[in-house]
């Protein structure tokens, strides 16, 4: 005697499969971190190097951007970067110093550039009110302990 053979039906499942979501979330994820470096608009300026500790801010601090020709670039509080002549730096900055007096101002100088540059910014600074100013620069190499920095020259 036979036994009747049982067909297997398959239930159907009210489930969303969400493996090709997040491949599609991982594709777009990798573009992002690729595209992202490359909208940043910034201005070239070379800092010198230093072996000191980073500053840290409570704040977005007033960047002033002396390039090696001269020209200065403000930004304000994560603003967009805008060229400035000496007047209207110490205009906006006297200003935006007086609306909030514990805000920091940094100025980066391009290592290309002439010292004069920097030092008549700084003039500038104090005379629209600055009471603090801070210079940036890139970290450097560490130094090994044992050694001091001519050991090395030839």
């Amino acid at each position: 005697m036979a036994t009747p053979r049982r067909q297997k039906r398959y239930k159907l499942k009210s489930e969303i499969n969400v493996v090709p979501y997040i491949d599609v979330m991982l594709v777009l994820l990798i573009i992002f971190m690729v595209t992202t470096p490359m909208m940043n608009s910034s201005v070239d300026v070379q800092l010198p190097q230093a072996n000191a500790k980073s500053m840290q801010q409570k704040k977005d601090p007033v960047l002033v951007s002396v390039l090696q020709d001269g020209q200065l670039y403000l930004t304000l509080s994560g603003e967009k970067k805008e060229l400035v002549d000496e007047n209207s730096l110490k205009v906006k900055v006297g200003a935006f110093v007086a609306a909030n007096p514990e805000v920091n101002v940094l100025v980066g100088g391009d290592e290309r550039g002439a010292y004069g540059g920097v030092f008549k910014v700084l003039a500038d600074l104090q005379q629209a009110g600055v009471a603090k100013v801070g210079l940036m620069g890139q970290p450097g190499e560490p130094q090994s302990q044992g050694k001091s920095a001519s050991d090395g020259r030839k």
